[in-house]
């Protein structure tokens, strides 16, 4: 019984060494570290198609100009400037809120006017429910890329 075992064993031994998980026929190198990948052309196309378009898109999301934005608060309290935030965009949702962090003090800035006028316009609305004033403030705005001056009132 022990020798069919040992027999047995040194059968598996020399049957595994002549099994090999890869075909080498046809090589002319011995070296079996490497491995060939087999792709589609179109797929180069692909990656610089979307490369391209994510490119358009982010240089136009990008833009932006002189212009006025509306500074709402200007606390060290950060609950304060958050209920303030929600309160802008639960009563002008048409507004984009910006909420910076400057140590101490968080501040709240809204909108994306590219004229004084119209900032002056939504100063007065907002003056309504932010009665410690609601001030003018010169800024670097987002543009979008053709609106016309009545759409970017509206950001």
């Amino acid at each position: 019984m022990r020798h069919m075992k040992i027999a047995l064993l040194l059968s598996f031994l020399f049957l595994s060494t002549l099994l090999l998980a890869q075909d080498t026929a046809g090589k002319k190198s011995v070296d079996s570290n490497f491995v060939i990948i087999h792709k589609d052309p179109r797929l180069d196309l692909l990656v610089k198609m979307q490369a391209q378009i994510n490119e358009e898109t982010s240089r136009d999301a990008r833009k932006s100009g002189k212009g006025f934005r509306l500074m709402i608060i200007n606390t060290n309290k950060r609950d304060e400037a958050i209920a303030a935030k929600t309160k802008v965009y639960r009563y002008f949702p048409e507004l984009k809120a910006y909420l910076f962090y400057q140590s101490p003090y968080f501040k709240l800035k809204v909108g994306n006017f590219k004229e004084r006028k119209e900032a002056e316009t939504y100063q007065k609305r907002l003056n309504v429910y932010f009665p410690r004033g609601v001030f003018i403030m010169n800024d670097i705005i987002e543009i979008k890329p053709g609106k016309s001056t009545d759409d970017d009132m509206q950001l």
